[in-house]
């Protein structure tokens, strides 16, 4: 690394008086403050201090002439930067610090100082040049900065906090991978593409050896549309426990109509979502159900052959009229139906082909050995290894019933 050469005394002094005076006047109207110390004294006073120095700090050359530039330290000025400055001029050392000074009126400013010694011709320190700039305003900035990031990371901090409550309770909201009732079996799977989904699903017990099941799908993603998913679940646990005493006792297509009626998309609530709501019988055998802009049933028998029950019908909240149908299935033993959201079959490959009702019935299919969430497993392993992306791009759910024929 080459050395920075050292001014000297010497290097001007045959060089005539005008370029003296002409760089006397340079250093007078510089906008930096320049002082020189003479180092041959012990008090290592000023000799020289320009215009720039006297507008910086507010002191006078006449006034400070002589004296030792520590007159612009204060109380808040840092003692370590101070020994560092003191270090600097001890062993005749280049230096430049950031530091903060205060001016005559005892206004605190931040002063970058640069120091350079000044060499006679035996290699001797004789002076020290010192230039102050006025950098305040950009260490405001830096401090506004630093205190903008630190709230912005404290921000980040409570919404990590919040999200992973809020995913907290949506998967308490959730049941159990794998139930047993009398006669019938029970599996589902919930894979969010976020820490918050918009997909919910459920199985719940009714009275006379009847389930309840739904599998919804908000429109949209992230908060607005797990607030509106947990909404739901909420309705449904209300609905569903029905009257006291009495026990639910709605058709599923009246289920489809008073969701369509309470939860209209206007200009405040721009949401919509896509069900599948249905009720089994275990006793006698059938599974009627309603779907509403969700993707088809896809039934399988005797796990052998499958069926894509195609009926279609407006997501809720869309139309003010969807006339919804009702769908009646018979079920067998060894007969599966599985329903599920849209994040399933239009998961797409590279090519940008989707996973498709057809694939998913043949999974199914081929799945059929295998216990009821097994099955489903298999489904979404196969659902992961279609997509191109690390994780699915939209919420993935899906809920299996195999009635078993035990108990019922």
């Amino acid at each position: 690394m080459t050395e920075k050469p050292q001014i000297s005394v010497e290097d001007n002094a045959d060089r005539g008086p005008d370029l003296l005076l002409l760089k006397d006047r340079a250093l007078d109207i510089a906008a930096e403050g320049i002082t020189i110390a003479d180092m041959r004294s012990a008090e290592q006073p000023l000799i020289y201090i320009n215009e720039g120095f006297e507008r910086l700090t507010g002191y006078s050359a006449a006034a400070m002439m002589g004296k030792n530039c520590r007159f612009l330290q204060g109380a808040d000025t840092d003692p370590d930067t101070v020994q560092q400055i003191r270090n600097a001029l001890k062993n005749g050392e280049e230096c430049t610090v950031e530091i903060l000074n205060y001016t005559k009126s005892g206004v605190a400013f931040w002063n970058r100082l640069s120091l350079t010694p000044v060499l006679d011709n035996e290699g001797k320190v004789t002076h020290f040049i010192g230039i102050q700039s006025d950098i305040t305003k950009r260490k405001k900035a830096e401090d506004a900065l630093r205190e903008a990031n630190r709230l912005l990371e404290e921000a980040n901090l409570r919404m990590v906090s919040n999200l992973e409550a809020a995913a907290r309770i949506q998967r308490s909201l959730l049941p159990e991978k794998e139930q047993s009732y009398a006669g019938v079996r029970f599996a589902s799977v919930v894979q969010p593409c976020d820490e918050l989904g918009g997909d919910a699903l459920n199985i719940v017990p009714l009275q006379g050896n009847r389930y309840a099941v739904y599998a919804v799908d908000v429109s949209g993603h992230g908060v607005r549309a797990s607030l509106l998913s947990v909404t739901l679940s909420h309705w449904f646990a209300r609905v569903l426990a029905g009257p006291k005493g009495r026990g639910f006792e709605f058709t599923p297509v009246e289920v489809a109509e008073e969701l369509n009626r309470q939860f209209k998309i206007d200009e405040e609530n721009i949401q919509y979502f896509t069900m599948c709501f249905g009720i089994l019988d275990v006793d006698a055998g059938d599974f009627r159900y309603v779907t509403a802009g969700a993707p088809p049933v896809v039934a399988v028998r005797n796990g052998s052959e499958s069926e894509i029950l195609e009926i279609g019908g407006f997501p809720v909240g869309l139309v003010n009229e969807p006339a919804y149908t009702e769908t009646v299935l018979r079920l067998k033993e060894r007969d599966r139906i599985f329903i599920y959201t849209d994040g399933i079959t239009e998961a797409e490959n590279a090519a940008g082909e989707q996973f498709g009702s057809k694939r998913l019935a043949s999974e199914l299919v081929k799945h059929s050995e295998s216990d009821l969430g097994s099955a489903i497993d298999g489904v979404l392993e196969s659902v992961s290894r279609w997509e191109t992306t690390s994780g699915h791009e939209d919420d993935c759910s899906i809920l299996g019933i195999e009635p078993t024929g035990e108990g019922s």
